[in-house]
């Protein structure tokens, strides 16, 4: 096998990486990962240094068999694993936390594979080739540490066995048993839930707003000027930096408009609200969101009770609606446990952190339990799940 490090994915065939990622999610494509980069969200600029590892089965061939999205960074943003307590630790200790290596999608809390492969029997050397090549660049480049986030359970296994420290989160995902449509969906709700969600819908009608929702050849490059508009109103509402740009939504909308579902909430002649989704195989992703004013319930409905119907209608088995949010527990998403994995060069800062870790795991499996008795479905239909 030879292994090299890529530092623009554009080197990178798009045949050869598609290749080795399940079609189901469309953050691992190349499509959405180059136009990160050629669009400047990704960058050393920005403190994402592309690192990518791809492999081949000798120096002379061009048949790609394993392959890794990998960055160097110099801070801890866009990640959604968070680590600022150890980065602090680190400082208060003297050390030096950054630059740090980072296995995953920027700005993309979605879990999917990390470890890219072929099928077949060389599958595990291969993967096991990757992680040694990041632990390999690791002492190259003499970071700190070494993180790869939002872990398939199989690459999380793979990881641990590796040598390194699992760590827990949650999020909260809409699951599809083969719901007829919305009002089945709110049938499996508690009477004072239901009624909630009805009240909700019922504040946006009666603001005169309408929803629509764009796919394909129906999105026209006025609706990502649009919604870069809304993003911007978001990021700004929260202080947080915006990442991506005009140019990279347009992209996005040139090189995957099959993958995009665009809701929009209209008043009269203008667009008040927008939300962007991504589509994989059986599941709806959601990712950003803006408004223009105050609406009541506008955000649950552009955000939730839209996409929810379309998934519904189109026989999509779950929607994941972003990182974090106990408000979406009320509005029928229910827990789930993500991991990452991580590797720190510092024994003694690696011990403390695996203690650390050991901790956070049983208080993340308690939070999720509590939140279980809270879910707002009938308690038969809790008791089956």
């Amino acid at each position: 096998m030879h292994v090299s490090v890529v530092d623009n994915f554009e080197k990178i065939p798009a045949s050869g990486w598609n290749a080795l990622v399940d079609g189901s999610n469309p953050f691992l494509r190349h499509e959405f990962l180059s136009a990160l980069e050629s669009t400047g969200c990704v960058s050393a600029k920005t403190g994402w240094l592309p690192q990518h590892l791809i492999v081949h089965r000798d120096a002379s061939s061009d048949d790609l068999v394993g392959a890794l999205p990998l960055y160097l960074k110099n801070h801890s943003y866009g990640e959604y694993v968070f680590d600022w307590a150890w980065a602090n630790a680190y400082e208060q200790a003297g050390l030096r936390y950054y630059p740090k290596l980072v296995a995953g999608v920027p700005f993309t809390p979605v879990t999917g594979a990390r470890l890219l492969s072929i099928a077949g029997a060389e599958s595990a050397t291969i993967k096991k080739q990757l992680v040694n090549s990041a632990l390999e660049l690791m002492r190259e480049h003499q970071t700190s540490s070494l993180h790869w986030l939002f872990l398939t359970p199989q690459d999380a296994q793979l990881l641990e066995t590796e040598g390194h420290l699992l760590r827990t989160g949650c999020q909260f995902h809409w699951s599809n048993p083969g719901y007829r449509d919305f009002e089945d969906f709110l049938s499996t709700f508690t009477a004072q839930k239901r009624k909630k969600i009805r009240r909700e819908r019922r504040h946006v009608q009666e603001a005169d707003i309408t929803m629509e929702i764009h796919t394909g050849t129906s999105i026209e490059p006025s609706h990502w000027n649009v919604f870069h508009e809304f993003y911007h109103s978001t990021i700004r509402a929260h202080g947080a930096m915006p990442y991506l740009s005009r140019e990279f939504f347009h992209r996005l909308g040139e090189t995957m408009r099959d993958r995009i579902v665009l809701v929009f909430a209209r008043r009269g002649a203008d667009y008040v609200a927008g939300a962007l989704n991504l589509r994989g195989t059986d599941t709806l992703y959601g990712r950003y969101w803006g408004s223009r004013g105050e609406f009541h319930s506008l955000h649950f409905e552009t955000c939730y009770y839209t996409a929810i119907e379309y998934c519904i209608a189109q026989g999509l088995s779950r929607f994941e609606a972003g990182a974090q949010g106990e408000h979406k527990l009320a509005r029928g998403f229910t827990p789930v446990v993500t991991r990452s994995a991580h590797r720190l060069a510092h024994p003694q800062f690696s011990r403390a952190i695996a203690d650390y870790l050991a901790r956070e795991h049983l208080d993340v499996h308690a939070y999720v339990n509590e939140l279980n008795e809270h879910a707002p479905f009938k308690k038969a239909l809790t008791a089956e799940k």
